[in-house]
């Protein structure tokens, strides 16, 4: 027999509930499951979420924490990151990521959508975190043909190497932006992303700069030119698409291509702030909420990130009936583990075991008239106790194996970056 869990008596939908855990899924959610052979978690005094889906984010970034603030994007990247970023080595990246690992894991995370460079690194961390990462191999050919053959090279070499590492971790494709990236890469990419089923992450309309740009180079909006290169897809999804006009929302909803939205990065770089959540989600299209990396946003708290996305989607619609909480709870679960093509996000029998218990006893859940209202607009990811993923307890009383540990290397590590 598989492992079990047994969660009794924590709070799901308003009711007491136990929850069974076998191997890697939820095997049953019901009142009252009679004790079985396994572990035994006491969640009374808690509440139980779906783990967290950031489905955008550049983890090993966390190096990066508090350099270039209060910059613009334009200048942020040429000055300070992308010179940084010249320096990384594999341990650099390796230590980076699993800093973001265990952040995310304090903060409820149990999946996210990665792109970044030196992607075994990244594999390497997430593998002994224990959590779900789906890693984009970023590539950038700058419209220089001999870029583009060796991003193809290292595009399949990278995929050929991803079978030695479990089923937590996938591989994806990873081409930065329409103005770092050609259309016959994106081409490219889109053809092996179909031939091998791969998922394809890309940034797109973050800015009105680029979106001005995009029509000076290629004579139409990002979102026209990607479907004129017909790499639209349910394969793809877009980072920011601030700015989209109805009929790019069209072409979105018609060709099933996801959508993720980064609050905290949007307001900080001043990118924009109209994200369209409302008419996406209208359309049919599957929206997700994101950190961005901790260079533009700072942390990976995807509680933080729910509540910046409902009052900025409030606030600039005028409408305090937007965005409401429990449609952005469901965004960064149910629809960010869509996004990532993952079965998870949901309490269900059947589905993989990643779940966050919430400590009830702290006064953002004081009194408790509306849990996920509280867990939206008044708590954060300090409220995360214990986090389950795959089936197996990574962090219990706020406690992660190792933590300390990981603190002390990339403080050591992150100095030469100042």
């Amino acid at each position: 027999m598989e492992q079990q869990i047994l969660i009794k008596g924590v709070e799901w939908q308003g009711r007491s509930t136990d929850i069974l855990i076998e191997g890697a899924c939820i095997k049953q959610v019901a009142e009252a499951i009679p004790p079985s052979v396994g572990v035994v978690i006491d969640g009374r005094g808690k509440a139980v979420i779906p783990g967290l889906v950031n489905a955008h984010t550049h983890a090993a970034m966390t190096l990066f924490r508090g350099i270039g603030d209060d910059m613009p994007l334009t200048l942020w990247l040429k000055e300070k990151m992308w010179p940084n970023e010249a320096k990384l080595t594999y341990e650099d990246v390796y230590w980076g990521a699993k800093l973001a690992c265990l952040e995310m894991m304090k903060s409820g995370t149990t999946a996210f959508m990665d792109m970044y460079h030196k992607l075994p690194a990244t594999a390497e961390a997430v593998e002994e975190m224990g959590i779900r990462g789906v890693l984009t191999c970023a590539c950038f050919d700058h419209f220089k043909p001999e870029l583009t053959e060796k991003s193809k090279q290292k595009m399949e070499a990278l995929f050929a190497g991803t079978v030695a590492y479990g089923s937590r971790v996938k591989f994806a494709l990873g081409p930065h932006a329409i103005y770092t990236v050609s259309g016959a890469l994106l081409q490219w990419i889109d053809a092996f992303s179909k031939e091998h089923n791969l998922p394809v992450h890309i940034h797109l309309s973050e800015t009105e700069d680029e979106v001005n740009n995009s029509v000076k180079q290629f004579g139409c909006t990002p979102v026209r030119y990607l479907n004129k290169l017909g790499v639209l897809s349910p394969r793809l999804s877009i980072a920011h698409a601030l700015y989209v006009d109805e009929e790019e929302i069209r072409m979105l909803a018609d060709k099933g291509v996801k959508v993720v939205h980064n609050p905290a990065s949007n307001m900080k770089l001043a990118s924009g702030m109209a994200f369209r959540f409302a008419e996406m989600r209208e359309a049919g299209i599957t929206v997700g909420i994101g950190t961005d990396g901790c260079s533009s946003s700072n942390n990976l708290d995807m509680i933080e990130a729910m509540k910046l996305a409902s009052l900025l989607g409030k606030a600039w619609r005028k409408d305090p009936e937007a965005l409401p909480a429990g449609a952005m709870l469901h965004a960064a679960t149910a629809q960010g583990a869509d996004i990532l093509g993952v079965k998870t996000g949901r309490i269900e029998a059947g589905y993989l075991a990643d779940l966050c218990l919430i400590d009830l006893h702290t006064p953002a859940f004081t009194p408790n008239h509306n849990f996920v209202s509280n867990l939206i607009y008044a708590a954060n990811g300090s409220a995360v106790d214990t986090v389950i993923c795959d089936g197996k307890i990574r962090m219990q009383n706020r406690k992660v194996p190792g933590e300390e540990d990981i603190l002390k290397q990339v403080t050591e590590i992150a100095k030469k970056f100042v």
